[in-house]
């Protein structure tokens, strides 16, 4: 039996987009030039990028004309994989050229792939010791940042926006990319649609920098100088939650704390609606199903948890109203979103406040948006179809489709949410078993500690309970669990498919 992948059209338009990724290399250069620290490193881990880029492109002459579905989710997974592996360099090169780099936890090739995963998936989980410029240049700190932000709107959505090679074949490689189920084409060519997408994303995190730093001129964000607010801009919009600062979003007034958590909400719906809106076509705004769904849901768990931080003794926002309702709206916003910040270390709240945030980790931000998770929209055709089969229990002879709005959902396409679904919670449940009898080295892994760590990778949440809380790290666990985790945040930001279609036998052959 044949192969029937042209693998070296896949590798071949991989290698174009790792080229491409010596760009945003060249702003923490830049850093590096200006704080005299990590110059090297960039420069080297540049050239890399372009050496191992153009050696990947000569596989194949025109490897867009070759570009079919088999191809497309080569490409797409291989592009997330690869990305990552280059995108590790500054980690290791800081590790190894620089004195200030030797004890970093990063010097080690598992870590650095850890890391730079967590980065580009905007999953937010760090392996980090110590998160600080001692310890790490500003501009390998500004990497950590971007990485982030580049995963944010897709890595091939840019590519397909950029590169007009990519253009034919741009809907099925953004469809493969896309989390949710589906992709809306906004313009008549795809292109544009990308276009569209990253125009959207710029603005709304520019409009986030300009925000955050206008806080620190009037006062109300003194730590908030020019690099925190282009860092935490990169982070927020992208769902992914890294942070220079050791204690998150902690670190910040409260008024920053409300600030963000609006930003966080917006990351998390899909970007096709701020289309609609800017396009004053407020009514498919509101009748929107997911988004009523999705404001609904973090509407009732931020009442919820709200209610336990204020009613519960020994914690100090107990009788609080104002920070209660704060550090409980902004934490179901970074969870359900799965953007990963912490304005408190929630590790401390009581049993029951962290079975909400476990809960949050299985929602989701909504499809088209740079949020992880199931997604909303999933949760929202499950429960119809359910919904469906108890009343054709009792009604056997009436035809009831699925709807979402004015929509009727093909059967085809409900199958296919259930066995994502499905799916989703096999790999789950498999990932905490590994993760729970691989352990920690010389402590005691609780399973509700790695159920929360596989939750949060695999959704691509961030921080966890416990060992994985908001304030600790993974750097405890073993390599071959980082490995694991690394799996998990790659198949989780793809959507699963596109990662495990490539392990069938019938992916390859006739």
């Amino acid at each position: 039996m044949s192969v029937r992948v042209d693998w070296r059209a896949s590798v071949s338009l991989t290698g174009r987009v790792v080229k491409w990724l010596a760009v945003p290399m060249v702003f923490p250069l830049a850093l590096a030039l200006y704080y005299g620290r990590g110059l090297v490193v960039f420069a080297a881990s540049i050239a890399l990028s372009l050496a191992v880029g153009w050696a990947l492109e000569r596989l194949h002459d025109d490897p867009a004309s070759a570009l079919g579905t088999r191809e497309g989710f080569l490409m797409v997974a291989l592009t997330w994989l690869l990305v990552s592996v280059v995108g590790a360099t500054p980690y290791l090169l800081e590790g190894a050229l620089t004195t200030y780099g030797a004890t970093s936890a990063l010097r080690f090739p598992v870590n650095a792939l850890f890391e730079t995963m967590s980065g580009f998936t905007t999953t937010g989980s760090t392996v980090m010791a110590s998160i600080s410029f001692d310890a790490h240049s500003r501009a390998l700190m500004m990497w950590r940042q971007e990485t982030q932000w580049l995963g944010g709107m897709g890595i091939v959505v840019l590519a397909v926006a950029i590169l007009p090679e990519l253009s034919v074949g741009g809907a099925q490689l953004m469809d493969a990319e896309a989390p949710g189920p589906g992709l809306q084409k906004l313009t008549p060519r795809i292109a544009e649609t990308a276009r569209t997408l990253w125009g959207l994303y710029v603005a709304l995190t520019a409009l986030e920098i300009v925000g955050l730093y206008a806080l620190h001129a009037l006062g109300f964000a003194p730590n908030v100088d020019l690099y925190n607010a282009v860092a935490h801009g990169f982070t927020t919009m992208p769902t992914g939650g890294f942070s220079p600062e050791a204690r998150s979003i902690e670190a910040f007034t409260a008024v920053v704390q409300w600030f963000i958590i609006p930003f966080m909400v917006a990351a998390g719906t899909n970007f096709a609606l701020f289309w609609h809106l800017w396009n004053r076509d407020l009514g498919t705004v509101r009748e929107d199903v997911e988004l009523k769904a999705y404001l609904g849901v973090m509407g009732a768990l931020t009442a919820l948890l709200a209610g336990v931080l204020f009613t519960s003794p020994g914690l100090d926002v107990a009788g609080a109203l104002e920070p209660s309702l704060r550090h409980a709206a902004f934490q179901v916003a970074s969870i359900v979103t799965t953007t990963g910040y912490a304005s408190v270390d929630f590790d401390a709240w009581g049993q029951t406040a962290k079975f909400v945030v476990l809960f949050a980790m299985f929602v989701g931000g909504s499809a088209g948006s740079t949020g992880g998770g199931i997604k909303v929209v999933r949760w929202v055709v499950v429960l119809k179809s359910l919904r469906r089969e108890l009343f054709t229990a009792v009604h056997p002879e009436a035809v009831r489709p699925v709807r979402l709005g004015s929509r009727v959902l093909d059967e085809t396409a409900i199958r296919g949410i259930y066995a994502f679904t499905f799916l989703y919670l096999v790999i789950f449940a498999l990932g905490t078993l590994a993760v729970a009898l691989v352990g920690v080295p010389g402590q005691e892994l609780s399973a509700f500690e790695a159920t929360s760590a596989v939750a949060a990778t695999l959704g691509n949440v961030g921080p966890g309970v416990g060992l994985v809380g908001p304030m600790n790290s993974f750097r405890a666990f073993p390599a071959v669990s980082k490995l694991l985790m690394v799996f998990l945040m790659w198949a989780g930001r793809l959507e699963i498919f596109p990662v495990l279609v490539l392990l069938t036998d019938a992916y390859w052959r006739n």
